[in-house]
C-alpha cells in the first residue's frame, strides 16, 4: 500500500487546482464516488469547456460539489429545508437536486432552474472547496454516451489530454467508485429518488 501523502503535500496539490480554476480551467481530479471532470461553476466559458471536451450538452449531466450546507444556500435559492436533513443523514454519497439555481453559470441550469448539489466526503474535495469558496462542477471523465471511469486509469487518454490539471491519485482516498444517489426534491418539500 501507498504510504499517506503528508498534509502539506495535500495542501500544495489543493493550492494547484484551485489555481487553475480561478484560471478558468478544467481539473480532472478524484471524489468521494468516481473521478471528475471539474471547473469553476459560476464561469460560463469553463462549463462550455467541460461541454466541448465530453461532446455533450446534457444540462442534467453536470452537478455541482460544495463544501458546506452554507454553500449550498448562496447558490440555491428554493432549497427546502428537508433537502438539507436528508443530506445531512445520508450514510452513502447523495446528489440533491435542488430548485432555484442561482448565481451559477447560466448553462449549468437546466429549463426547470434546478441544480443538483453534492456535498462530498473527500478530504482533497472538502480542502479544494474551502479554499476556492465556490462550487466545483463535477461530472463523470468520459465522453458522453461511453462508460463512466470508476478510477483514473480508466479514464479515455481525450479526457486526460483534454484537461488542465489532473490530481495526483495518491490523493484519491476511498473512494466508492459508483456514481452517487440522487434525490429530487421540490419547493415544497416533495421528494422523489432518481437514482438509488
Amino acid at each position: 500500500m501507498a504510504p499517506k501523502p503528508k498534509d502539506a503535500e495535500l495542501q500544495r496539490e489543493v493550492d494547484k487546482a484551485v489555481g487553475v480554476l480561478r484560471a478558468g480551467g478544467i481539473i480532472l481530479y478524484p471524489t468521494d464516488t468516481v473521478w471528475g471532470l471539474g471547473c469553476d461553476a459560476t464561469d460560463a466559458d469553463a462549463v462550455a469547456k467541460i461541454y466541448a471536451l465530453k461532446r455533450s450538452e446534457n444540462k442534467k449531466s453536470m452537478l455541482v460539489l460544495c463544501g458546506t450546507a452554507d454553500m449550498v444556500v448562496r447558490y440555491v435559492d428554493k432549497a427546502p429545508a428537508i433537502a438539507f436533513e436528508v443530506m445531512e443523514l445520508a450514510t452513502t454519497p447523495l446528489t440533491a437536486i435542488l430548485p432555484g439555481a442561482a448565481r451559477v453559470a447560466e448553462n449549468l441550469v437546466p429549463e426547470e432552474g434546478t441544480l443538483g448539489v453534492r456535498i462530498p466526503d473527500h478530504e482533497f474535495c472538502r480542502r479544494m472547496l474551502r479554499a476556492f469558496g465556490r462550487p466545483v462542477v463535477s461530472t463523470s471523465a468520459n465522453v458522453s454516451g461511453e462508460a463512466t471511469p470508476a478510477g483514473l486509469q480508466e479514464v479515455a487518454r481525450e479526457i486526460i489530454d483534454g484537461v488542465d490539471f489532473v490530481v495526483d491519485p495518491r490523493f484519491e482516498g476511498k473512494p466508492t467508485r459508483k456514481a452517487s444517489s440522487i434525490i429530487a426534491f421540490g419547493e415544497g418539500g416533495e421528494v422523489k429518488i432518481i437514482r438509488e
